[in-house]
């Protein structure tokens, strides 16, 4: 399966508010976030005391690279990303919403939308 490539990579574009999903060096999906703790401000990467919570709140995939798994890809490597920032995560994309009903190891990092 292409997904699992490792020519597949997401990053955390923290001044875009997204990460991406990079396959073969093209861009070709997002996961958008907005921190609500700083009101769109600079959002914290680094674990702090007070977790902040993160809204996600869209998966776009390239339709070209649709149902190929990416977007599964995309948003596990996005809740890794934001379990080692000590993010707390509102679900607000509904795809997300049922990644994490599929996955409930995430749950625990999930508040109330």
């Amino acid at each position: 399966m292409i997904a699992d490539t490792p020519t597949a990579e997401v990053t955390n574009n923290a001044a875009q508010s997204r990460f991406e999903l990079w396959l073969n060096g093209d861009l070709v999906g997002i996961l958008g976030y907005y921190d609500l703790d700083t009101n769109g401000g600079t959002i914290r990467t680094k674990r702090t005391t007070a977790a902040p919570v993160v809204s996600f709140l869209h998966t776009v995939i390239v339709e070209d690279f649709g149902h190929r798994g990416l977007a599964a890809v995309m948003v596990r490597r996005a809740l890794d990303a934001a379990r080692e920032y000590g993010w707390r995560v509102r679900p607000v994309c509904t795809y997300l919403q049922r990644f994490v009903a599929a996955n409930p190891d995430y749950r625990d990092m999930l508040v109330p939308v």
